[in-house]
């Protein structure tokens, strides 16, 4: 996420929300804030926060022209160790950064837990550990 994050992820904390992603784009002049909290993120929830952080910003002296505070939606990004846990009994779609011995980059199944450094899958039926520190990137896949 960033050093951004770093900045965001206390005071948001202090709000009561979590801070899922924050993103930067054109050099930075457009932010875009991914929160969530127990419960879900409602409009009023994304407005309230986007005021707090317009004036955060500007303390911190962050110059930007455009910030979007948003939820991460249905096919959330799992980003740290604890929203594998957090989401065990869930399915995702987990890509890794280097093919396993066997060519696999990508592994789309129900997650089973953490351990350590170590996240654990049902894929097609069988058991995967996967290293957390290899994980490129993996979302949750929408039960619809």
């Amino acid at each position: 996420m960033g050093p951004l994050a770093g900045r965001l992820e206390p005071t948001l904390a202090g709000l009561g929300y979590e801070l899922v992603d924050a993103q930067a784009s054109n050099h930075g002049r457009f932010l875009r804030i991914f929160i969530d909290k127990p419960g879900g993120i409602t409009v009023d929830d994304c407005a309230n926060v986007s005021r707090h952080l317009g004036r955060f910003l500007a303390v911190e002296g962050i110059d930007y022209e455009r910030l979007e505070v948003s939820s991460p939606g249905l096919d959330r990004p799992l980003t740290k160790a604890a929203d594998f846990a957090r989401f065990t009994g869930q399915k995702a779609d987990v890509r890794m950064a280097q093919a396993r011995p066997d060519g696999r980059k990508r592994f789309i199944g129900v997650l089973q837990g953490v351990e350590g450094s170590t996240l654990s899958m049902e894929v097609e039926g069988a058991r995967v550990a996967l290293e957390l520190e290899g994980v490129e990137r993996a979302k949750l896949v929408p039960d619809l």
